[in-house]
């Protein structure tokens, strides 16, 4: 069957999985609106968990990432899952123990404050907006190249699908549809990269085939092979290339671990099962179902840049007069070139097209006079759609990965789209504005903002301030230095008192946001950063995306010093935090 209408069917299916689930699992109340009446199995719960959490940025952008950044991409890896470990020990049973819907209803309740509910409520939404921001990009470049259209139609068409089974099955539907999500998505990562494991290095698990030989190379490995090409092209060797220095490689995997475990959309899982012990079998199973994906994504990256500098070298690095001829490009170049994503400048119109590292180019490039790298851009979130076809796979397989990347983009999306909801409807309206609304127009004030939290997603995701992992890690940044020191010492820390965790939250939020607007700008007005995104203008070489750990440390001085200096807070609240820490022998421990 075409490529064109096998993707249709395919990507058509699970949109009307997706329907079918919401349409069954349709929320009437708002307990089945914001966490699916508290009964949702763990299992169940851990694989929804792991497709909430595994986003555009794990699915599509983490391997490119890999790709390209070799060793130093493993910071993304440990981060990641590092962080889940940390909110699923420290974090998930406690909240749960805790019994509210949100997390600001928490942090309103622990610090005894309106004002602090309000404040993480703005937390939750600079955080949440930043976050789906990625996954609308990540939407549009799917769309964009699988059904070929304008990234606009795509992110339209995406917001759509979001819209239905958000808005009308709540936290409910979209558990039992993020459960679909993950099966299609885990399927549709893993069966290509076991076709190109057993077609380089002839293992079945692609984990294994990262650390095989070559099939028919007498004994190379295939990383030895990718050093070798790597080095041959400019660059440094792929498995120890450290690209971050030191201080930032412990900054982002800080920071990218206590980012996700401050997930406001990730905690709100917990809030779905019946009992304690279920939030903390809900961890486990998620971390299960999570390394499926992460054990498998340093070999898809590997592997997916051995085959593209194959594909630009059939006849080997440096051996200039059989590189890749223009006209003769495959087929999947000349349609990821018709998305801006792929771009070739043939620089000495010799219509063969030179790739190799331009800042440090190699001898060979002297040689032959050639004019500069004339691989313009190539996107990272391409690669991992781009892989099967790189590797000639079939083209169910094709269409397999790009319902896989939707569905990832989808799942994070709705989760994102629900906790902005909840923010507004159940913290700002409920619990502040209007104490007395009835639960009929709570749930229709969840639904109306999370329309028009779809719209504002959308809007973003056409100019995003960087590729998907790029911005998911501002995300997690900003969630690193507001709500996880918050939530921590809310838990371990009898004597925070509301002055010291409103003070706390405001200053790691706005230095954070401060530092990003520096090299990043504001997402409404592209283009508005003050200094060039480069480690030249970084502030003691620290990138935006590493400086979530820094805000983090700014958040606990401001907050211990601020209650140290104030009033403690009442003996109940302190009583509270203590009855939290503290295991139930009852059956709802």
């Amino acid at each position: 069957m075409e490529l064109k209408t096998m993707i249709y069917l395919v990507v058509g299916a699970s949109f009307l999985l997706y329907i079918g689930i919401a349409i069954w699992a349709r929320a009437s109340t708002t307990g089945e609106f914001y966490v699916a009446g508290k009964g949702v199995n763990p299992i169940a719960n851990g694989m929804a968990t792991a497709a909430d959490w595994m986003s555009a940025a794990s699915f599509i952008s983490m391997a490119g990432l890999i790709a390209f950044l070799g060793y130093s991409g493993s910071v993304y890896l440990m981060g990641w899952t590092g962080g889940y470990v940390l909110m699923a020990l420290l974090l998930a049973p406690y909240l749960r123990k805790f019994g509210k819907f949100t997390v600001p209803e928490f942090v309103g309740d622990r610090f005894y404050s309106t004002g602090a509910r309000v404040v993480a409520v703005i937390c939750l939404l600079i955080i949440s907006i930043t976050y789906v921001v990625g996954q609308m990009r990540g939407v549009g470049i799917v769309f964009s190249r699988f059904l070929e259209v304008d990234i606009l139609i795509g992110l339209i068409a995406g917001m759509s699908i979001v819209f239905i089974y958000a808005v009308l099955g709540g936290m409910k539907g979209i558990t039992y549809t993020q459960i679909a999500q993950y099966v299609v998505l885990i399927f549709a990562y893993t069966v290509p990269a076991v076709f190109i494991s057993i077609q380089l290095t002839g293992w079945f698990l692609p984990q294994f085939g990262l650390g095989g030989t070559l099939s028919g190379s007498d004994g190379v490995y295939l990383l030895n092979a990718l050093d070798s090409m790597m080095v041959d092209l400019g660059f440094n060797e792929y498995s120890t290339n450290s690209s971050f220095s030191t201080l930032n490689m412990f900054l982002l995997t800080m920071s990218l671990m206590i980012g996700t475990a401050g997930l406001p959309h990730v905690i709100i899982r917990f809030f779905t099962v019946p009992r304690v012990r279920d939030a903390r079998k809900s961890a486990g199973w998620a971390l299960v179902f999570i390394a499926l994906l992460y054990t498998t994504a340093p070999a898809v990256g590997a592997m997916a840049m051995y085959n593209l500098v194959n594909t630009l070298y059939p006849g080997g690095v440096g051996n200039v007069s059989e590189a890749m001829v223009y006209d003769e490009r495959p087929s999947w170049m000349r349609t990821w070139e018709r998305t801006g994503l792929l771009n070739f400048d043939d620089k000495n119109d010799d219509g063969r097209i030179q790739y190799y590292n331009q800042n440090n180019p190699p001898a060979w490039v002297a040689e032959n006079n050639l004019q500069g790298n004339e691989l313009a851009r190539l996107d990272r979130d391409i690669m991992v759609l781009a892989n099967p076809e790189i590797a000639a796979l079939p083209n169910w397989v094709i269409a397999l990965v790009a319902a896989g990347g939707i569905a990832a983009a989808l799942s994070t999306a709705a989760g994102l789209l629900l906790a902005i909801s909840s923010a507004i409807s159940h913290d700002l309206l409920k619990g502040v504005w209007m104490p007395n609304i009835s639960e009929k127009n709570e749930l229709l004030a969840g639904r109306l903002s999370m329309v028009a939290a779809i719209l504002l997603a959308g809007y973003l995701g056409l100019n995003p301030p960087g590729f998907a992992a790029e911005v998911v890690a501002l995300a997690f940044g900003l969630a690193a230095a507001s709500l996880f020191p918050v939530l921590m010492m809310g838990i371990f820390y009898k004597r925070m008192n509301k002055e010291g965790a409103i003070a706390g939250m405001l200053a790691g939020l706005l230095s954070t946001m401060l530092y990003i607007f520096l090299f990043k700008g504001w997402f409404f007005f592209p283009g508005t950063n003050l200094l060039v995104d480069n480690a030249d203008n970084w502030i003691f070489g620290i990138s935006p995306q590493s400086f979530g750990t820094v805000g983090a440390v700014i958040n606990v001085i401001v907050a211990v010093t601020v209650a140290k200096l104030t009033a403690p807070p009442p003996q109940e609240i302190q009583d509270l935090v203590e009855s939290v820490r503290v295991p139930r022998a009852d059956a709802t421990s």
